[in-house]
């Protein structure tokens, strides 16, 4: 069984949590000013990397809140995981990551998370 270390709970069963995706992806500000193809970049063209990978994951059976994670793709192993806002642990620093700061400040690589209205009415919508 894999397991998980929720940042706010602890270590947990990897069926608690969904992911999320790529971490890291700032959403547009001008996006009545991109192409059909920038736009189309945005939404659909991701890393799909072979090794270490941020992602984004929620404790769904959880807590159900939103956090980082440093994964490696190849052994599944995680190799840390952080509250969106706070610094990234030392193992991100190998993936040459742009950003000075905490992921998801100012001028760092932003990473966010649905709100919970969406979240909601994406279930309902199921």
């Amino acid at each position: 069984m894999l397991i998980i270390d929720c940042p706010w709970c602890g270590p947990r069963a990897e069926s608690e949590f969904a992911y999320g995706g790529e971490g890291g992806i700032a959403r547009p500000l001008a996006t009545e000013a991109m192409s059909d193809e920038q736009w189309g970049d945005y939404v659909f063209m991701r890393k799909n990397p072979k090794g270490l990978h941020h992602e984004q994951w929620r404790h769904a059976s959880g807590c159900g809140k939103w956090f980082n994670a440093l994964r490696d793709t190849v052994s599944y192993r995680f190799h840390g995981t952080w509250k969106i806002g706070a610094e990234p642990p030392p193992a991100f620093a190998r993936l040459g990551a742009p950003g000075a700061g905490p992921v998801g400040s100012a001028g760092a690589v932003a990473t966010t998370a649905p709100s919970a209205a969406a979240t909601t009415a994406a279930g309902a919508a199921r």
